[in-house]
């Protein structure tokens, strides 16, 4: 072993290693650039190197572009990847209330664990967790995705049912375009803009950083709270923070390097489970969702642990285990490197010098990550809200073009975005749809294919509730519903006759129909829906009508709540309204712009005219063009990498 290591600390292989972490971690910061783009973009450079080199540089970038994520989710509460949706949950509460650097560093340090267990699982275990991989057939990960609906349970912030309800809405969301088991067209209503389906990161850029941009602007309110002095690093308090946190991040590694280890499972799914297992167990006097450092740690730490965890089925089983995996096994192919399980017999000294090369890159991941992340932090705390509006704004519409090279996924992001502001405020947490969303195709593969076999076999009962494998997963899932709602179950069993009930006071009449009509608009989806899918074929039809009969069942259970109980969930709105609706307005208006005036310039324009409903600060002559010239600046910096770096096809 010692050569391999000998190898993996070579000059070239440790400079390829800080190269790589520093990459990926500054794309995976920009939301909408995933991952996988990340490894897409540079796989290029590796064609002139050696198998391990070209490995170390690809393993570095993916780790580093996973932990990137954390910084738009914990400074502006946008996943910068998808791995990081579960992050944004403490991570942006913590910033607000002026602990970012200290979120930052808690970050890097539990990406650091999570990485090194995933790593070395990937050195001792890949064996036995590839066979265990295998043993996951279509009805297992079908309950795998019900698993992480249950999460809903823990995501819900609030109203449970109003979160099922946006599950429901995330899966149908999913369900657009072409169906992956007919390859029948479905629920386009006749645009080809849809055949490609809604993307997931997309998606995931609109319900989240929209909703921030609009109320940005509403007040006049700093973004994020100012520390009172430099602070530094705050590393001995992170430390401290991971260490009483040690079985958290322990149990979340583990979650992450067994997920990553199921071709096609990911980041996101890992973080979600790890999140929803750390708020289920935690007691602490910090609640989850409310700036409680253990959620980050739980989120970090085991999407970092996928990185190991997916390379396990590629290097074993030539299977990828994430998508990241697929771009890297088509390199390595093109190098003539064959994976499988003789790779670790007869390519040892590829193998084992990548995977030391993966612990290194996992280490230097500590320095690396809080040097940006400290830049990060100051530059998004230090920013006038008239200059981040632009500049964030930017970003989600270069994102969301990046992804596929797709003018109208821009359009989708925003009014996703629209979509998400308005039913955030009626008490609809986006984090359900968001995990509707991607687990949908997961769980429609599932069972579809399940109910083919079963039905073909004449035993459906018996193919998916039959399977030992499927039985634990169903107790899992079972469990996880019922917890969060355990204390409440155990207080109404022990309650004596004739204490009185702790009601809040009855909602407006206003909020009430508020909420009637958001009931109504989600119960018509569900409708068009079950009518869309009476001329579809069984296959297509079978779980999109499903989910739209139970879409339809609980948006009736809510309204009969809400006229019962006459509570409502509700966020009120707050600031100056034209400031709001002039953001997606603007960012349409430069959409529009795009064919007729390019890319650089419908951005350009973009950017000045978000300065005037960002700013609310009075500025001299002299601020007004340092402010514009530094958005200016920064649009055109970033343009440039999109197209010439990253070599995107800009319009």
């Amino acid at each position: 072993m010692l050569e391999y290591i000998a190898s993996a600390l070579t000059p070239l292989n440790l400079m390829l290693a800080v190269f790589g972490v520093a990459a990926g971690t500054i794309i995976g910061s920009i939301p909408g650039l995933t991952a996988t783009m990340a490894v897409a973009v540079l796989v290029p450079l590796t064609f002139t190197m050696s198998p391990d080199s070209a490995l170390i540089l690809m393993g570095a970038i993916y780790t580093g572009a996973i932990y990137g994520g954390a910084y738009a989710a914990i400074l502006l509460n946008t996943p910068g990847t998808p791995s990081a949706i579960a992050t944004t949950f403490d991570g942006y509460p913590m910033a607000k209330r002026g602990d970012g650097d200290l979120a930052i560093s808690t970050a890097c340090l539990a990406s650091v664990v999570g990485g090194l267990v995933g790593a070395l699982a990937l050195l001792l275990l890949s064996p036995p967790l590839a066979k265990a991989a295998l043993a996951f057939g279509p009805v297992e990960y079908f309950w795998l995705a019900i698993f992480g609906l249950s999460m809903i349970a823990a995501l819900s912030t609030g109203d449970f049912i109003k979160g099922m309800i946006g599950a429901c809405f995330g899966l149908l969301i999913a369900m657009i375009g072409v169906s992956e088991t007919s390859a029948e067209v479905r629920f386009t209503f006749g645009s080809n803009t849809l055949l490609g389906g809604i993307d997931t990161v997309s998606a995931l850029i609109g319900l989240y950083c929209i909703p921030v941009l609009i109320d940005l602007v509403a007040t006049p309110n700093r973004h994020l709270a100012a520390p009172e002095q430099t602070r530094g690093f705050r590393l001995p308090e992170a430390i401290g923070t991971l260490m009483k946190n040690k079985f958290n991040v322990l149990r979340s590694s583990v979650i992450g390097t067994m997920v990553g280890a199921l071709p096609g499972a990911g980041g996101s799914i890992a973080g979600l489970v790890a999140y929803s297992e750390a708020r289920r167990v935690g007691k602490g006097e910090e609640k989850y969702g409310e700036g409680n450092p253990g959620g980050i740690i739980a989120t970090e730490s085991a999407n970092n642990a996928t990185v190991g965890g997916g390379f396990i089925p590629t290097l074993v089983l030539g299977i990828p285990g994430t998508p990241p995996d697929a771009v890297i096994l088509g390199a390595l192919l093109v190098q003539g490197v064959r994976t499988g399980p003789t790779l670790f017999t007869q390519g040892a000294d590829i193998v084992y010098t990548f995977i030391f090369g993966l612990l290194l890159a996992t280490i230097l991941m500590l320095p690396v990550g809080l040097l940006i992340g400290r830049f990060a932090y100051g530059a998004i705390v230090r920013a006038p809200k008239a200059a981040l509006v632009p500049i964030v704004a930017f970003m989600t519409v270069i994102g969301s073009f990046a992804i596929r090279n797709s003018v109208s996924d821009i359009v989708i992001m925003i009014v996703l975005g629209v979509i998400g502001w308005v039913a955030a405020k009626r008490g609809f947490s986006p984090s359900p749809i968001v995990l509707g969303l991607i687990l949908g195709r997961i769980a429609e593969q599932g069972f579809v294919q399940s109910w083919t076999i079963g039905d073909a076999i004449g035993d459906l009962p018996g193919q998916f509730f039959g399977r030992p494998l499927s039985m634990v997963i169903i107790a899992l899932t079972l469990l996880s519903f019922l917890y969060p709602f355990w204390p409440r179950i155990r207080s109404v069993m022990s309650r004596r006759p004739g204490r009185p009930d702790e009601a809040l006071p009855p909602a407006s009449g206003a909020a009430i129909t508020r909420d009637l009509i958001a009931f109504a608009i989600f119960g018509a989806v569900a409708l068009v829906v079950i009518v869309q899918s009476a001329g579809l074929n069984p296959d297509a039809a079978v779980f999109p009508r499903t989910i739209a009969m139970g879409m339809l069942a609980l948006t009736g259970l809510a309204v009969v709540q809400l006229l019962l109980t006459r509570q409502v969930t509700e966020i009120p709105v707050v600031g100056t309204r034209t400031r709001m609706v002039a953001v997606p307005l603007l960012m349409l208006g430069a959409v529009a712009l795009i064919p007729v005036l390019g890319f650089e310039l419908a951005a350009l324009l973009l950017g000045a005219a978000l300065i005037i409903p960002a700013q609310h600060d009075a500025f001299t002559p002299k601020g007004w063009a340092l402010l514009l010239a530094g958005v200016v600046g920064t649009i055109l910096a970033v343009t440039l990498l999109f197209g010439q770096v990253l070599n995107v096809p800009l319009p």
